[in-house]
């Protein structure tokens, strides 16, 4: 599934509401093993990921879900070139955490140039155990 997130603060909620439907689908219309976890973990990391491209690209933003194997594929297509990085840790700092937090929950995750942006992809197991990186 691929969606097109229209400028805007509400492409946020909007692109959290998509991966929910989604999941849901793969679930009930697929039979596809959806642990609650994976559930709300994508539902983070797409926060996250749609949140850093719409603070800090000025154009569209891409949001594809895929099912691989055992997993879900979260991928973050933006306007911006620069590759994101994660800073160190530090409890101190306010805000500027959204790719420690998508690193730490995630199973796997890649960040490449493409095209005249970048796309971030973390990867998600759909259920407990098992599991491949984005890389």
């Amino acid at each position: 599934m691929t969606a097109d997130l229209e400028p805007g603060g509400g492409r946020i909620a909007h692109a959290r509401h998509l991966t929910a439907a989604f999941l849901d689908r793969v679930r009930d219309e697929h039979g596809v093993p959806v642990s609650p976890r994976a559930q709300q973990t994508a539902v983070l990391v797409v926060s996250e990921l749609v949140t850093n491209a719409h603070k800090y690209a000025p154009g569209p933003v891409l949001l594809d879900l895929r099912v691989t194997g055992d997993a879900v594929d979260v991928a973050v297509w933006d306007s911006d070139p620069v590759l994101p990085v994660a800073r160190d840790t530090d409890p101190g700092r306010v805000g500027q955490h959204g790719l420690e937090i998508v690193r730490a929950v995630a199973d796997g995750f890649a960040a490449r140039r493409e095209g005249a942006g970048k796309r971030v992809v973390a990867r998600i197991r759909l259920a407990e155990g098992g599991g491949d990186s984005a890389r």
